[in-house]
């Protein structure tokens, strides 16, 4: 069919439309379409705090629901990711950087899926950044709460024999610094793939559309019925899109806490 045959390079030039290009400037200089809309997306999480605080100040019994949406997100990042992984003596010095990394990885996600933005988080650059931080938070936490010789020896159990625990040893100087970089691939592949489908569905439904409005007559009926099924198809993958975006910010703020608390055990 004519709309198939059109699909390689219609998906070709929607894979091409994901390569960074200069929103302002030029590449050398300038800012990146993801850049930008990474800067919204940080503006959007700014107003969203600011105003959930406002609302929030002024009422004794939250209400409404923004105010108890937002409650609960935090909520869940308190009491799931952070006093169930790290303790209840320990989350509060944590939950700072934890919450704000889960709502801006988050607020990336689910702004990079209205069409025509491009998610902060869909940049390898951005998931890097991100697992950077994330990889020099940890082993400072480790540091701090083990003393530096104290953190570097915790990387091999005690009571190892010396062979097994150098072995053991090198094993996970090499895992530790592996983090970050599957931290960074991890979000960048998801965020960049979901977006490649959705847009691929997307096409599909338009080109059965325009099938039929060309040639709007009985026998081109059946175009308009597959391109609603694509339409459709593709509302769904919009949803898993979302719950993606979630999973994704949960699952990088997760295992961030988990290397924090591996890190602070030292044992």
């Amino acid at each position: 069919m004519e709309v198939f045959e059109a699909l390689p390079d219609e998906v070709h030039e929607l894979v091409d439309s994901f390569s960074s290009t200069a929103a302002f400037g030029d590449l050398q200089f300038g800012v990146t379409q993801y850049s930008f809309w990474m800067f919204i997306s940080g503006a959007l999480l700014l107003l969203l705090i600011f105003a959930f605080k406002k609302r929030q100040a002024g009422q004794l019994v939250p209400h409404g629901a923004f105010v108890n949406g937002m409650e609960y997100v935090v909520e869940f990042v308190r009491d799931d990711l952070c006093i169930g992984l790290l303790g209840k003596d320990n989350w509060r010095r944590h939950f700072p950087y934890l919450a704000t990394l889960f709502f801006f990885i988050l607020v990336n996600d689910i702004v990079g899926i209205i069409p025509g933005m491009h998610p902060g988080t869909g940049s390898i650059g951005c998931t890097a950044a991100l697992a950077i931080v994330s990889f020099f938070y940890f082993v400072w936490m480790g540091v701090k709460a083990n003393g530096g010789w104290g953190y570097i020896k915790s990387l091999a159990p005690a009571g190892l024999p010396a062979p097994i625990a150098v072995i053991v040893w090198v094993i996970e100087v090499f895992s530790t610094l592996l983090r970050p970089i599957t931290l960074a691939v991890r979000l960048f592949c998801n965020m960049y793939a979901g977006h490649i489908v959705m847009g691929t569905f997307a096409i599909l439904a338009a080109n059965f559309f325009e099938l039929f409005a060309k040639a709007f007559e009985l026998t081109a009926a059946p175009n308009i019925l597959i391109s609603a099924v694509w339409i459709l198809v593709l509302l769904i993958i919009y949803l898993v899109e979302m719950l993606v975006a979630v999973i994704q910010a949960y699952v990088f703020t997760l295992l961030t806490a988990v290397y924090i608390d591996s890190a602070e055990e030292g044992e």
